[in-house]
This record gives C-alpha cells, sequence and structure tokens, in this order.
C-alpha cells in the first residue's frame, strides 16, 4: 500500500516554466491473518521527490534494495512470530508450552541478512521426549540460508570467478557475501547431486533382446561426442603441480536440447554413471542407436563402453587430421637435400585418402613404409627425428584405433556425423572459459569436480529445476501475488 503526502497542482513560474511541490511517497505494508479481523499496518519507508529528472525518475538503485530490506525484515517478523504461536500448543494435548529462554538466529535471505528472534520452549511432559525443550525455528530453519540465495550463489559462481560473483550480488541486492559462503554453497549444491546420483556400474545394458524388441520406437539417433581438456593443478600449498585431465562430453539428439557432462579423471567415482543419466534423460531406450565419437584416447574410449547395446563407436575424423596437418607442417621443415626420402606431404596425403575411405589396412602399410624410410636414412637431423618420432606414434594410434574407423567417405555422403568438431566448443565453454583462459586460479582435482557438476547443471539448464525439486516451495505455481485488497 502507497500512501502519498499531500500534493498541490503545480503553479506556473514568471518564466513560463512549471515547478513542482516536494511530493512525498510513504510504503507501508499490511498483514492480514485469517481469522482476525483487524489487519496490522506498518510503515516501511518515506520517500520525497522534487523536480522529475532522469535519475529521480522512480526508484533508484539503492532506495529499491533498502525498501526490500526492510520489507523482508517485517515480513519474516511476523512469519516467525506466526509459526512459533502455533508451535506453543502440545498437539497432543493442546497444553501449552512454556518459555525456557530465547535466543536469536541469523537467516542470510536473498534480502540481507536477518535476526530473527528463536524462543525455546519446554517439551510437553505429556508423552515421554528425547529433549526437555526444543527451538522450533532453529528445527524449521536448518539451513540459516535460502534456497533462492544458494541458488543465485551456485548458478553465478558456475559461470564467473567467486570474487566477481560477490561483487554482482552485493551490487544489486541489498545483502553482503563472501567468497568462501559462495565456494561453501556450491560444494555443497555439487556433493549433494553427487549422493543423488546411482551408484557406478560396469554394465549399464538392461534387460535382453526379447525386451528391447518390445519397446516402442525409438526416437533418431543419438550422436554423443566425448573429449578432454586440461585445468592448472594445486596440491595442498604447491602452486605448480602441473595439469589434469577433465574429461566432457555432449549428446546431440536429432530433435530436443543437447546435453553436457564433466568428469575429472582419475578422481570422479561414477563417470560412467553421469554419461548414463544423461542419456537417461534425453529419453534413451535399449533399442536407440547411439553413435560414440572419441579422440581415440584410453580414458574416453572406455567411459562409452557398455551404456548400449545399439553403440556405435567411432574415431573422430577430427583428430585424425589434425595429426596428419601437425606432420605436414613439420614435413616443411626438412632440409632440402633429403632425395633419398620420398615426398612427405604427398604420402601423407596418401595415407589421408585410405583412412578417409575406411582402408585401414592400406593407411597403415603406407604409414609403416614411411616410418621405415626414415630409419634407414642417416645422418637424420632434430626435424627429422621429431618428424620420425610423430610417424611412428601415429601409426601406433591408427593400430590401437583401427576397429573404431569407419569409410568416413560413405558415412558423410548420407549425412552422418563423423567428428567430435562441436565437443570442442563443449571443453571452451565448460572448462576453459571458467577454469583456464583469464583465469589466474589453479584448482585441486575435488574442487575442479564439484564446480564442474554445478557449472553443467547450469549450461544444461537444469539448475533451477533442481533447486525446486529439493525445495517445491521455491517456485509456488503462477498466480496472482498482489491481490487486491
Amino acid at each position: 500500500t502507497c500512501g502519498l503526502g499531500n500534493m498541490r497542482p503545480a503553479m506556473m513560474n514568471g518564466g513560463g516554466n512549471k515547478g513542482e511541490t516536494p511530493m512525498k511517497i510513504k510504503v507501508q505494508i499490511m498483514i492480514e491473518h485469517e481469522g482476525e479481523d483487524k489487519p496490522i499496518m506498518e510503515e516501511i519507508c518515506c520517500l520525497c521527490r522534487g523536480d522529475l529528472l532522469p535519475e529521480t525518475v522512480g526508484l533508484t538503485l539503492n532506495e529499491g534494495k533498502e525498501l526490500l530490506a526492510k520489507l523482508q525484515e517485517k515480513m519474516v517478523t511476523h512469519q516467525a512470530n506466526k509459526f512459533v504461536e502455533q508451535q506453543r500448543y502440545c498437539p497432543n494435548c493442546g497444553q501449552i508450552r512454556h518459555n525456557k529462554g530465547k535466543h536469536d538466529i541469523i537467516y542470510r535471505s536473498v534480502f540481507g541478512k536477518l535476526h530473527i528472534s528463536s524462543p525455546r520452549l519446554y517439551t510437553c511432559p505429556c508423552q515421554e521426549q528425547q529433549k526437555l525443550s526444543f527451538s522450533p525455528l532453529a528445527e524449521r530453519l536448518p539451513e540459516r540460508t535460502a534456497p533462492e540465495l544458494r541458488y543465485l550463489q551456485t548458478k553465478w559462481a558456475s559461470l564467473m570467478s567467486y570474487g566477481l560473483t560477490v561483487d554482482l550480488l552485493e551490487e544489486v541486492l541489498p545483502l553482503q557475501t563472501s567468497i568462501t559462503s559462495v565456494i561453501r554453497h556450491i560444494h555443497e549444491t555439487a556433493k549433494k547431486l553427487d549422493m543423488e546420483l546411482g551408484n557406478e556400474q560396469a554394465v549399464f545394458i538392461e534387460g535382453c533382446e526379447r525386451d528391447w524388441e518390445a519397446l516402442p520406437d525409438p526416437d533418431e539417433p543419438l550422436a554423443v561426442g566425448i573429449d578432454g581438456g586440461y585445468v592448472h593443478a594445486r596440491e595442498g600449498e604447491n602452486r605448480k603441480a602441473g595439469w589434469f585431465e577433465v574429461i566432457v562430453g555432449k549428446s546431440i539428439p536429432e530433435n530436443g536440447e543437447t546435453k553436457r557432462f564433466a568428469s575429472v579423471n582419475n578422481y570422479d567415482q561414477k563417470p560412467r554413471r553421469r554419461v548414463f543419466e544423461m542419456l537417461k534423460n534425453q529419453g534413451l531406450q535399449m533399442n536407440q542407436n547411439i553413435i560414440f565419437l572419441s579422440d581415440g584416447g584410453d580414458t574416453v574410449r572406455d567411459l562409452q563402453l557398455y551404456l548400449s547395446p545399439q553403440a556405435e563407436h567411432l574415431l573422430d575424423w577430427f583428430h585424425i587430421t589434425m595429426r596428419i596437418t601437425a606432420m605436414r607442417q613439420m614435413a616443411k621443415g626438412l632440409p632440402t637435400d633429403t632425395k633419398t626420402l620420398p615426398d612427405v606431404a604427398a604420402e601423407l596425403e596418401r595415407i589421408k585418402w585410405y583412412l578417409w575411405h575406411g582402408n585401414v589396412f592400406r593407411a597403415l602399410q603406407e604409414i609403416e613404409d614411411l616410418m621405415f624410410d626414415f630409419d634407414c636414412y642417416e645422418g637424420k637431423s632434430s626435424s627429422m627425428k621429431k618428424l620420425g618420432k610423430a610417424i611412428g606414434e601415429f601409426f601406433h594410434y591408427i593400430s590401437v584405433n583401427r576397429d573404431f574407423i569407419p569409410n568416413y567417405s560413405e558415412r558423410h555422403r548420407y549425412g552422418e556425423k563423423i567428428s567430435t568438431a562441436f565437443v570442442e566448443s563443449t571443453v571452451n565453454e565448460v572448462i576453459s572459459k571458467r577454469m583456464v583462459k583469464k583465469q589466474q586460479m589453479r584448482w585441486t582435482k575435488q574442487g575442479a569436480h564439484l564446480l564442474l557438476q554445478v557449472r553443467i547443471q547450469t549450461l544444461n539448464e537444469e539448475l533451477k529445476d533442481t533447486f525446486c525439486q529439493w525445495y517445491p516451495e521455491m517456485e509456488p505455481e503462477t498466480e496472482d501475488f498482489l491481490k487486491a485488497a
């Protein structure tokens, strides 16, 4: 309810300009309890305005923050008093429960820190109790932080640095927080998410072929790309602990939203469960085709096994071409007098052609011949040794992944996915933007793992839904809150 002070019509000055009298705006709240005839009226604040200027139109940010903080304080005080009054009577016998004492509890909300008077009541002797007294408010508000504040801290800390998150929240809301508080809440949220995740399994394939045939017709195939990125490591006080690997992936359905996952290699205890739950959230059925594309590394190759009976595992063409391109660049630095060596660029192009058409046998023959030419050459320079080593590593890379190399040309002709180039952007989106680029922080594996789980929820647009599941009243059904008096 807004009450305006006495206002007079604007007067005209001698010069023809309008003059305006000062205006007072009083903001009040009216609280009505069911069963009580007389409402409670309390004034929140009084605002003054003079001439209309761009900087005085409506509420300023500071006025809005102060208004919300005072409104929150009044509202919570009445809520708490009403709740305590209801708890004074024993639910079994109806006798009043007397005060033992009282203390203040601190409750942090989106609109400021609140000191709430919390009486302590004696338990009723009508039934045997484990405690002689209890605090109704302390039991009802065990976390001492509003779910919405936890949500805002968690969301923004997953998108930007902890320091910027604190600056943003303090700039736009009437509250004070700290980096320590933000980190604690993001860790608590991530641990809660991990606890709700199912147990890790070696095999996630469910049922038998007869059961799969009885399932409804599946959706279009899912394409899942998996790749790895690296994060600056820290171990205790050692801030030069090198790097550790983070595996990220993206699932792209023909119709629907893409989903992501992230897992810190050699730390996460449920990496395969995360991938399976991501696919399950996209409606995965055991009779649905899935195409897994990866760089062929051991960690990512093992992660995708035994998730679906209809899975197809492919070596990503993007990483093959990256290796060939790197070797072609090395070949440009070879000495010009190496006449006994074949044309390395032409040989690499031939190898690429064989791999493009899925002829792994001929590709390995060509690579092996090239390795033999380099081994037989005498007086090798450092550039030749480097290229020879790269060719040997490429031979091993193709050999161990030969079962995952399809006919890329044919798949490309039919419009099927052959590359995880779309996952490269996911590595940048999930890891680099928050944890590597322009970030001077070094991370423990635990800290990185917990932040990544919340960041994935934010990027997948699932974090708000998760909080609403934990706190159902956080997002009430749409209704007209501002009812007419």
